[in-house]
């Protein structure tokens, strides 16, 4: 590894803890939408995070706003934050790719391609990564956005 290379890790890691600490601490599109077309609850039975998605999706399928409830970890809650905040103005199907990328990003041993799709601030999510035991307090609120996109109605479990 070379001087660039560690000097963009530390960077990176330092936008992740900034990111994070932020969103976990002013969550963004925090509590209940009053009318949303869609929802889903997610629960982390390991580390307790519990939530509750609302997006709410207009006539031309784009979700015109996005919000979510419930109590979790530092990094449950900024992910729900930084998932909402980017979607909102989204179609449906341009969120279910944010989240197919975002979740192999999370799960696989290398960041995985994002098939073109510029994921911004989202990248510091990648700093979750090196704590495999919180990647799926990181993923939680995108597998209840894919459940409520796709009107399952259940539940969604990291476990």
């Amino acid at each position: 590894m070379n001087a660039v290379d560690i000097n963009r890790n530390d960077e990176l890691r330092d936008l992740y803890r900034e990111l994070i600490l932020d969103h976990a601490k002013n969550p963004r599109h925090f509590g209940k939408l009053a009318n949303p077309t869609h929802s889903a609850a997610g629960i982390n039975p390991l580390c307790g995070d519990k939530l509750h998605l609302y997006v709410h999706v207009d006539a031309e399928d784009r979700i015109d706003n996005a919000s979510f409830e419930g109590a979790g970890c530092a990094i449950s809650v900024a992910s729900a934050s930084l998932m909402t905040d980017t979607v909102i103005g989204m179609t449906v199907a341009e969120a279910l790719d944010y989240f197919a990328a975002i979740t192999r990003r999370m799960t696989k041993s290398m960041p995985a391609e994002s098939a073109g799709i510029d994921l911004g601030k989202l990248v510091a999510l990648d700093g979750v990564r090196e704590y495999p035991s919180r990647i799926k307090c990181a993923t939680l609120a995108w597998h209840a956005l894919n459940s409520a996109l796709h009107e399952r109605g259940a539940t969604v479990t990291t476990e």
